[in-house]
């Protein structure tokens, strides 16, 4: 789809679309509002300013909407509606050995447990055990530190998703 095409949406259509992209609300009504873009870059400087204008429980949300990393069978089940994006974005997941699956599901309980909320990482493009890495990396880290971090691998997701509703 175009940005032309993008622009051209129904405000059901378009606010369905952007939730494809970033699961909180709040980021899809902000930025439903703001349309027509010019181009596709406006588009993107405007994803990243709502997001991170967005308060921790908007954030909240955005992650809510994500599968556990490494988990392919919560992803098939409870997020059809990303499921071939998310899917693409953890392929490497499934070329990942039992143990590593196991250690990122472990560690994925200890993060859920510690911060509140599942790990959040821009997977595209990373290996499960660089993915496992990561978490263990930020595991330690304190929740006032983690939030920040976890804000900004979404709105890397959100911006790799509205590259991938554009190019469709």
């Amino acid at each position: 789809m175009t940005i032309q095409a993008l622009n051209q949406l129904s405000q059901p259509a378009l606010k369905e679309a952007l939730f494809q992209c970033c699961g909180s609300t709040t980021w899809v009504e902000r930025m439903s509002r703001r349309f027509p873009f010019q181009d596709e870059d406006a588009l993107y400087q405007a994803a990243t300013e709502v997001w991170e204008s967005c308060t921790v429980g908007d954030w909240k949300e955005a992650f809510s909407h994500h599968p556990l990393i490494g988990d392919l069978e919560d992803l098939e089940k409870k997020f059809a509606s990303t499921a071939r994006w998310a899917t693409a974005e953890q392929a490497a997941v499934e070329h990942a050995t039992n143990v590593t699956l196991l250690l990122l599901a472990d560690g994925n309980r200890a993060y859920l447990q510690k911060f509140g909320y599942i790990f959040i990482v821009c997977a595209t493009g990373k290996s499960a055990e660089e993915m496992l890495q990561l978490l263990k990396q930020r595991l330690p880290n304190e929740p006032a530190k983690e939030i920040w971090i976890a804000m900004a691998e979404q709105g890397k997701i959100t911006r790799i998703r509205l590259q991938k509703l554009l190019a469709v």
